[in-house]
């Protein structure tokens, strides 16, 4: 076999993952070969390095799919059929973006991807919703009632009877191994310790008695139900987009890691949060990950379902192009979420809407001068007009809301002001050019060092991002990173150009289950 002693040549080498590499010295030269020619002194030897081989099987297996990837679910459905599609016919993981859409769009979505993939390897989005409980409830009811067999839990800080209603339901008797299954999966989205606990424990008691009273499982299900985990898998999320506590991933990942070793060793562990490039995504992986989630790359990708606009604005980020601001669903809370700050004046007028509802009581106690910034640059109408549709909206949907505003001004003020934070999402989504200013794109760094990466290359270009093909490059070079960790540690010495991963169509495809 012959060995390569130029910089191309030796990252031709190191880049066929399913050969092994050798470092050799010959002739006073240093190259690499998958095979030492017979007189060169080999210097450092790695194995062939499988993309799938990356973490432990278990939650390949339990979900029905080829490799430790997986797509998290995008609100509104960003994520959209199409992205769930693409990604599990190339042997990955994706959640359905159903958070925020209405269930006659959520029961559209959950029956073609019922239809299109028979076998199950896929999620769909459950969101803790406080401030419509209904949304959680009627969302459940329609997983059931298709059986969809695998939810992505986001923002739960404690058990909820439908999520357990969900989870518990799907118990089974499986005479092959002798015991019962869950064969309704959670996969719960988590950033502390606390909060995972919560998952990598049985149900609470009370929880499961008041469903068995009330007919919604049966007697074993209630039994088998004390003695299962809450969930099978726990992501844990770091510095993400949209709503997120911005933790590092090397404090708090080794730490839930701990805690499931401790109280459910079968609960696999993932990762998310931040990444988006071969490096980051063997961080994940050698710090012991299960799995890994992308999030803000799969946004700018061609099968998401946000506008072009978006998409172009997405691919020219840096990492520090982002901010936090108040979220919608949680706006009197104060709970923020990470957004795109850069071809967008959302943050911070999102942010000034929150010190107004802070500062004053009412609409009625704004000074001329912010009401009529607030109607100019926000509303893009006066106070009473905008208040008509959201009361129209609220008459239709939340009439029990409409009549408690009616006598409190300050939720008045607050439902006004979610008006705008609730439509800023979808003015992005649709591309609405006369609101390009106010676009609400949730995004985090990942998106910005995911361009680093890529510039110059191919998937540069919104139109080459795919969601599989992505999913592939950043696998495939994490694995290749694994390979250069490999040799580094037997010794080896790489030309700096020969440890980055290139992201080059010619590095070919991951191979389809």
């Amino acid at each position: 076999m012959i060995a390569h002693f130029d910089t191309r040549g030796v990252h031709g080498v190191l880049s066929r993952l399913d050969e092994p590499c050798y470092i050799v010295r010959s002739e006073g030269r240093i190259g690499a070969a998958h095979e030492p020619p017979p007189t060169a002194q080999l210097l450092a030897a790695a194995g062939p390095v499988a993309p799938e081989r990356l973490a432990p099987s278990g939650f390949a297996a339990r979900h029905g799919v080829r490799y430790p990837y997986m797509a998290g679910s995008m609100a509104g459905g960003i994520s959209t059929e199409e992205l769930v599609l693409a990604l599990a016919r190339a042997g990955h993981l994706a959640s359905f973006g159903a958070a925020g859409l209405p269930p006659t769009r959520i029961e559209k979505a959950v029956r073609r991807l019922g239809a299109e993939l028979p076998g199950g390897a896929w999620a769909a989005n459950l969101i803790h919703s406080p401030m419509a409980p209904g949304a959680e409830r009627d969302t459940v009811d329609i997983y059931l009632r298709h059986g969809v067999r695998c939810v992505e839990a986001s923002a739960f800080v404690q058990p909820t009877l439908d999520l357990v209603r969900y989870r518990v339901a799907g118990f089974q008797s499986d005479p092959r191994i002798g015991a019962a299954r869950p064969t309704n999966r959670v996969i719960a989205k988590v950033s502390r310790a606390e909060t995972a606990e919560i998952f990598l424990r049985p149900p609470p008691p009370g929880l499961i008695a008041d469903l068995a009273a009330d007919g919604h499982i049966t007697a074993d299900q209630a039994r088998w139900a004390g003695q299962t985990p809450l969930a099978d898998d726990i992501t844990v999320e770091a510095d993400s987009a949209g709503h997120t506590d911005r933790r590092p991933l090397l404090a708090v990942l080794p730490l839930v890691m701990r805690l499931r070793d401790r109280l459910a060793p079968a609960v696999g562990v993932g990762a998310a949060g931040g990444i988006s490039t071969p490096h980051s995504a063997y961080a994940a992986f050698a710090l012991g990950a299960s799995y890994i989630v992308t999030g803000s790359v799969n946004q700018s990708c061609v099968e998401a379902g946000t506008s072009p606009a978006v998409k172009e604005l997405l691919a020219q980020v840096g990492i520090a192009d982002f901010a936090m601001a108040p979220a919608a669903d949680m706006f009197e809370m104060g709970v923020d979420v990470q957004v795109l700050k850069r071809g967008t004046m959302f943050p911070g007028r999102a942010t000034w809407l929150y010190r107004l509802y802070r500062d004053h009581e009412g609409l009625e106690e704004l000074s001329s001068r912010d009401r009529e910034r607030l109607e100019s640059q926000v509303l893009h109408g006066s106070v009473e007009r905008t208040w008509d549709a959201v009361s129209e909206y609220l008459a239709e949907h939340r009439p029990d809301q409409l009549d408690r505003a009616v006598g409190d001004p300050k939720l008045r003020m607050a439902l006004l002001f979610r008006w705008y934070l609730g439509l800023s999402s979808r003015w992005a989504t649709d591309g609405d050019p006369a609101r390009a200013t106010d676009y609400q794109i949730w995004c985090g760094p990942a998106m910005g060092a995911f361009n680093a990466w890529t510039a110059e290359s191919y998937l540069a270009v919104p139109a080459q991002r795919r969601v599989a093909e992505v999913a592939d490059q950043l696998l495939r070079g994490a694995a290749y990173q694994s390979r250069i960790s490999l040799l580094r540690l037997a010794g080896a010495r790489l030309p700096p150009s020969c440890e980055e991963y290139r992201p080059l169509p010619d590095n070919g495809a991951l191979p389809q289950p």
